[in-house]
């Protein structure tokens, strides 16, 4: 059975665990890093669930009428529309960073790949939910197929949708979500390939995770050791610019 936790249950939860934790509270250093919101939001919830456990998925019957755009609408740039206008066949995903083999995949090939069919609801910060249908491909099969270096400890996700100022979005997530079973590369919605508005012609999905992780229009993946020298350093591009969590789970 999935277990289900609010963030409000987390932090009670986390607060009689912690309980047990004084003498580690009691370095200054540690205990401004643990008790930073973002942070603790974060230990809360990995400590009182299971690294494995699965967001909850819904019936087919249970799924919203539209599934709404988040974020991005439409790319809207030269590049993007003539990908676009020739079906996305000159498309490709390319696997970079931290990796002893990279790729550079096509929808043709990704579509080949085993893959995962989940009907998951999708959590807006913009305050709106909607349930849907997702066929992808595993995030994990991608990264061991390009033979990930041990020393990687996150995975960033370049996207095509131009943000101003030359600015294109990014996020990234860390190793226990990029192997999350649930982590899927989407290529479909609803049975049917992924709408512009919804991210073609491949997103994230980050079940555990508030919409604005779930990169839409991903143009490549990357490996890296740290998130320092990306962006302003803070693992996205809401995260760099508006103060958002870079954990976003719920």
């Amino acid at each position: 059975m999935t277990l289900l936790l609010s963030r409000r249950a987390l932090v009670l939860g986390g607060a009689v665990t912690l309980a047990g934790c004084d003498r580690l509270a009691s370095n200054e250093r540690v205990r401004d890093t643990l008790f930073s919101a973002e942070n603790f939001h974060k230990w809360a919830q990995r400590s009182l669930m299971r690294r494995d456990a699965l967001a909850h998925e819904f019936r087919p019957d249970q799924i919203s009428p539209f599934f709404r755009a988040n974020g991005t609408a439409n790319p809207n740039t030269p590049e993007y529309k003539t990908l676009w206008r020739n079906g996305f066949a000159d498309w490709r995903l390319r696997v970079s960073g931290m990796v002893a083999r990279p790729l550079s995949l096509s929808l043709v090939q990704l579509h080949a790949m085993p893959h995962r069919e989940q009907i998951t609801r999708h959590d807006c910060v913009e305050g709106w939910s909607a349930i849907g249908k997702w066929r992808g491909v595993p995030l994990s099969l991608i990264l061991n197929a390009a033979r990930m270096s041990s020393r990687a400890r996150y995975i960033v996700f370049r996207c095509a949708d131009d943000m101003g100022n030359g600015n294109a979005y990014y996020e990234s997530i860390d190793l226990i979500d990029a192997f999350h079973p649930q982590t899927i590369l989407a290529f479909a919605l609803g049975d049917q390939p992924l709408r512009v508005a919804n991210g073609a012609p491949l997103r994230l999905r980050v079940e555990r995770q508030l919409g604005y992780k779930h990169a839409k229009y991903l143009t490549g993946i990357e490996a890296v050791e740290s998130l320092s020298g990306i962006g302003a350093g803070k693992g996205g591009y809401w995260e760099d610019r508006a103060g958002y969590d870079w954990y976003a789970g719920i």
